[in-house]
């Protein structure tokens, strides 16, 4: 892919980009907060599992 084709397949992406409406920002936060609990609690879970196996 030569520059030429590149700034031609950015243009492209450029005029298609648009600002997101407020429910798709909010539905991502909200998205994004359940993988980051999600995340937590599974670290959570291995840590207690971790810290039960080494007090045998």
């Amino acid at each position: 892919m030569g520059l030429g084709e590149f700034i031609d397949q950015a243009k492209r992406v450029w005029k298609l980009a648009r600002k997101p409406t407020k429910e798709e920002i909010i539905r991502t936060a909200k998205v994004t907060g359940v993988g980051i609990a999600l995340l937590g609690l599974i670290g959570y879970v291995i840590h207690w599992i971790y810290y039960l196996l080494t007090q045998i």
